[in-house]
């Protein structure tokens, strides 16, 4: 049965990242630590090959997928954008530790968002309704090898809705540059919306050796160069 490899890549560092801030909707670039940081690991490992890129619209996530995939044009998902945090854009844990509703926030109390920010809900929702569209687009026109650049984030959230196996969000975290091969099985997602969790990214030698069939066809010499 036909099979379809979809690849989540975190985007690269940001001066908001390395000073902890909360940058969800902010459109900072990466840094020039986080240019130099997915360049060198292009360099020093293999990422795979693809046929198409799909990325958030803010900048950090197009410029890690035009390094990653320069002869691939980005389809700009705004779905994929990272958790909108309202208030706590721009700010540090510790710079918040005294706003009366960052703590049940943090906490991840029911029913408790960040002011003029996204619910939990509403973000899964929009991540979700994203991805189905474009897992569902993939087989519509048979492209099998895709790659997502998004934020750490949307990549946790979207492992713990539709990953095999089943792991809470903080167990997909991931560094940048880095994340997971999904493999889509029509029956599978037609019948449970679940994936398959077959790798990390980039590959390190001696791993990921996993197969595509039971006739032992080694899935690396299709989707590494």
């Amino acid at each position: 049965m036909k099979s379809y490899y979809v690849h989540l890549i975190r985007n690269g560092l940001t001066a908001g990242n390395v000073d902890g801030k909360y940058i969800g909707h902010i459109d900072e670039p990466l840094s020039n630590e986080g240019i130099e940081q997915i360049t060198q690991m292009k360099e020093d490992y293999k990422y795979p090959i693809v046929e198409a890129v799909f990325s958030s619209p803010l900048s950090r996530c197009t410029q890690t997928a035009k390094i990653l995939y320069p002869m691939c044009e980005p389809l700009i998902m705004d779905g994929l954008i990272e958790y909108n945090f309202g208030e706590f854009e721009g700010k540090t844990a510790d710079e918040l530790q005294n706003h009366p509703v960052f703590p049940d926030w943090l906490a991840g109390k029911e029913g408790v968002s960040a002011p003029f920010g996204e619910s939990n809900q509403d973000f899964a929702n929009r991540i979700a309704n994203t991805f189905i569209k474009i897992i569902d687009g993939l087989i519509t026109s048979g492209v099998t090898r895709s790659a997502i650049v998004t934020h750490g984030g949307v990549i946790m959230a979207l492992l713990s809705m539709f990953g095999l196996p089943e792991a809470s969000m903080h167990e997909w975290l991931t560094p940048g540059g880095c994340g997971y091969t999904i493999r889509v099985t029509p029956s599978l997602w037609s019948q449970g919306r679940k994936v398959e969790v077959i790798a990390e990214i980039p590959e390190v030698e001696g791993e990921n050796d996993y197969k595509e069939n039971e006739d032992d066809f080694n899935v690396e010499d299709y989707l590494y160069e």
